[in-house]
């Protein structure tokens, strides 16, 4: 028999691994601020509550609960469940939340008896939907009772304990990183083809980059999405570029550490200067941002 869980947060990840985990014959239960988010929980088959207490309140212990906020929202979250939460029960922060603070909130629950796990998601809302990769910290014993959890939810072979509490969010933060100058670097080479006097087809290029190439990824299949979807322009795509958070709290750990991240640095600097000096390279990473991650780049 699978699992119960208990699932806060049903943004774009959130719903899609609900509906993968409802698939796999999970009896999942969850909650949303949004009335919208809630009724689509309830379409594919999920037991939807109107208030987080209310949701715990319906399973006895020992609970599963897996919590998909954005980061700002986790002790919020955390203050509403644990005075709720019984000895024994597993608190799953599965959004990407600052490492430091998930050492913090895995001491403060470990004084309550309650287990905790941070678990770094990459994939985007379609690996959250047809497997994902999971980078999971805590106690090793934790992470061995929930492994089918973390099977049926990544991609074959997907998914790994990488160490004590934090470490999940930790690498999950290197990851996105060293993301930012991947982005980066192909922003800037399609950027100087694009200028080239050569008429370059950077459609078909992408293509072949994206055919037994080193730089074969699926940043650049992205990208070359991007162009059949869009055209070649992107006009319709801001050159103005968000940032997370994870980029920052990179070159931030780099620093305390003493490691000279230039690449990634630069990168970040690249996404905060693009606010007021927009380009074609913006565009670029704007685009691969909404390919992999759904966000919301439009030229308005």
């Amino acid at each position: 028999m699978k699992l119960k869980i208990q699932y806060i947060g049903l943004g774009k990840m959130g719903l899609n691994m609900i509906e993968r985990l409802l698939e796999k014959g999970y009896e999942v239960s969850a909650f949303d601020v949004s009335e919208e988010a809630k009724k689509k929980a309830q379409i594919v088959g999920a037991q939807v509550f109107d208030s987080v207490e209310k949701l715990v309140r319906s399973k006895e212990s020992p609970r599963l609960i897996w919590i998909m906020v954005p980061h700002k929202f986790v002790d919020d979250v955390l203050e509403k469940i644990t005075p709720i939460l019984d000895h024994g029960d597993t608190v799953i922060d599965g959004g990407n939340s600052p490492y430091k603070e998930s050492i913090r909130r895995a001491k403060e629950l470990k004084e309550k008896k309650i287990n905790f796990l941070d678990v770094g998601v990459s994939g985007g809302p379609g690996g959250a939907r047809n497997g994902a990769s999971l980078m999971v910290g805590g106690k090793k014993e934790d992470y061995e009772k929930y492994e089918e959890l973390f099977k049926d939810l990544s991609v074959p072979e997907g998914y790994g304990h990488m160490g004590d509490h934090g470490a999940g969010h930790f690498v999950k933060m290197v990851h996105n990183g060293i993301e930012y100058g991947m982005m980066q670097a192909i922003a800037e080479g399609f950027a100087i083809m694009k200028e080239s006097p050569l008429h370059l087809n950077l459609t078909k290029i992408a293509e072949v980059y994206d055919r037994g190439t080193v730089i074969e990824s699926r940043l650049i299949s992205w990208l070359g999405k991007a162009f059949r979807e869009e055209g070649e322009d992107l006009k319709k795509i801001s050159g103005k570029i968000s940032h997370s958070g994870e980029g920052l709290w990179t070159v931030e750990t780099a620093k305390e550490l003493g490691i000279s991240v230039p690449v990634i640095n630069d990168a970040l600097q690249f996404r905060i200067d693009s606010q007021e000096g927009p380009s074609y390279t913006g565009q670029i990473v704007s685009a691969l941002r909404n390919q992999f991650g759904g966000h919301e780049v439009k030229e308005k």
